[in-house]
């Protein structure tokens, strides 16, 4: 005989927690769905609610969008929740709040703990070149990702697989395991194991992830070829990888290694960043170490295009 649903409440926020959500949604009594206030988006500015809070919606899910979640501490009681469950939320949820599930509150994270913990971790492995990841439920406490484990799949990383693949695949298996857990919860039976001893304090540190800013996005023709392909896959297809080309700032969509020997046989030794022909679709450019075959980008105030057909403009221009 199967245990009862817990009452739960779900927190999130952006895309990634959406298949988690109606996996909690089915596995317990969801009564309520946390959530970050409706945002401006695009060029009209116009404010825009959460893909979680749409999904809710769905659901026939009542929300609530907190600007602090402390003010959110009285409904959260109201609520009646045994279980909290989280994922892709945004904002720290202070202590006070764990507090209030009996059975505690469950977290979804994209990476094998304690390894990548923080708010990127999906485009932080991709951009180190890592193969073998996966996703971690833990049950949370006041620190940074560092709760006790209570599941974890691995699941290797494709070696040209983009950030949005990832993130879409990872948001099937986060839920899954979700599912899972809620399960355990409710009977009792959740196993949990510290992360202490699971890695090195210093590959804790080396892989900590904080959110994007600009200069993340920027790629440096110095890097190696394999350096450059990484971070365009870790940027792709949003918010794009930038470099200077030509005198103009483009975003580049998808890169791959191309051996030197394979490019322009006049160039000896070619400066990083120049451009040395065309092969198939792809732009070649030259990097610090070999060069790169741009298949597709984003030149100023255009549409995406391969990178033949930017080759092409430039001898117009």
């Amino acid at each position: 005989m199967s245990s009862p649903k817990p009452a739960g409440v779900f927190f999130g926020t952006s895309a990634f927690a959406v298949p988690s959500l109606r996996a909690f949604a089915e596995a317990a009594d969801c009564r309520l769905v946390v959530t970050q206030p409706d945002r401006p988006s695009g060029r009209g500015q116009h404010s825009e609610p959460t893909a979680v809070k749409r999904a809710a919606r769905l659901l026939g899910l009542p929300t609530l969008e907190p600007v602090r979640l402390r003010d959110a501490l009285e409904p959260l009681r109201r609520s009646g929740a045994a279980l909290f469950a989280v994922a892709s939320y945004g904002k720290i949820v202070p202590q006070g709040v764990l507090d209030v599930p009996q059975l505690g509150a469950l977290n979804v994270h994209p990476s094998l703990l304690p390894l990548y913990r923080g708010a990127t971790p999906l485009q932080s492995q991709i951009r180190d070149g890592v193969r073998r990841s996966g996703v971690t439920v833990i049950l949370m406490d006041a620190g940074m990702d560092t709760g006790d484990i209570v599941l974890q799949e691995p699941s290797a990383i494709g070696e040209w697989e983009t950030y949005g693949e990832l993130h879409d695949r990872f948001a099937q298996l986060g839920a899954r395991l979700l599912a899972q857990a809620v399960a355990l919860a409710a009977a009792g039976k959740l196993v949990r194991t510290p992360q202490a001893g699971r890695a090195s304090e210093a590959d804790i540190e080396r892989t900590l992830t904080h959110p994007l800013t600009k200069a993340d996005l920027q790629i440096d023709w110095r890097w190696s070829a394999g350096q450059i392909a990484d971070c365009v896959r870790s940027l792709s297809p949003q918010p794009g990888a930038r470099a200077a080309l030509d005198g103009e700032s483009i975003k580049i969509l998808e890169a791959r290694p191309y051996p030197d020997e394979s490019a322009d046989a006049s160039a000896r030794e070619p400066t990083p960043g120049s451009i040395l022909g065309t092969k198939d679709e792809a732009l070649l450019v030259a990097t610090g170490s070999g060069a790169v075959a741009i298949g597709r980008l984003i030149p100023p105030n255009r549409k995406p295009m391969s990178g033949r057909e930017y080759a092409v403009g430039l001898v117009r221009k």
